[in-house]
């Protein structure tokens, strides 16, 4: 989508609101165009890119001050786009390394890890960025902004954050040509400690994800 329909013509290229909502209408677009399954080999290093770059945005948001919507209460906004489709095409695109296991909080002691989904994350992360940019293409930019530095606060950051790590340890695990650990069918409504996660784990061997455009690296010896 072009800066002429997403911004006013009046509005400075260098602005804040512009800058995060470009971050973010970005993310929307090449995530919705990678769930299209048009280059499933290339789909999770362009993940992995897609979701840095929007943690970018999400670290500027969080150092930045309190927001303060104009409005005490928010207008509004009809009903939520569905994400669902958005779901299932990555759930089926990366049914094979779809499970990970996550801690919600690293401060909280002694939090067992649960069973997550890349594909939930995406969905999520895109439905609350979506939600924010209705209020951007209506004109209320404040508002688009409270939103979209909350909903990091309060979901999509850590769910990024999380999915990050996730992607970043797959491409690693194929690049370094090492075994990678899987939840090799683990229902994600199982609320599991650590050693059941780890009774449930798998074997999946690199050769399984070159389908998804991961190769191992030569050894250097």
């Amino acid at each position: 989508m072009s800066d002429a329909t997403l911004h006013s013509t009046t509005q400075d290229p260098d602005d804040f609101a512009v800058q995060i909502a470009d971050q973010v209408e970005s993310f929307i677009v090449a995530v919705s165009e990678v769930a299209k399954g048009d280059e499933p080999d290339s789909a999770v290093p362009f993940l992995l890119l897609e979701v840095s770059q929007l943690l970018l945005a999400g670290g500027r948001l969080g150092a930045h001050e309190d927001i303060l919507p104009d409005e005490r209460y928010e207008p509004d906004l009809g009903p939520e786009p569905d994400v669902d489709d958005l779901r299932e095409r990555f759930a089926a695109m990366l049914e094979p390394i779809d499970v990970y296991s996550e801690v919600f909080d690293p401060y909280e002691p002694r939090k067992a890890p649960v069973p997550c989904r890349i594909s939930d994350d995406l969905a999520d992360i895109v439905a609350d960025l979506r939600h924010g940019m209705a209020h951007y293409r209506a004109g209320r930019t404040t508002e688009a902004l409270w939103w979209w530095q909350f909903s990091y606060f309060s979901n999509w950051g850590s769910t990024a954050s999380a999915a990050l790590r996730a992607l970043q340890s797959l491409v690693a695990h194929v690049r370094l040509d090492q075994p990678l650990p899987a939840l090799d069918g683990l229902d994600t409504d199982q609320d599991l400690g650590e050693d059941a996660l780890a009774e449930e784990a798998g074997k999946v061997m690199a050769e399984e994800l070159g389908a998804l455009g991961m190769r191992p690296v030569a050894d250097p010896a």
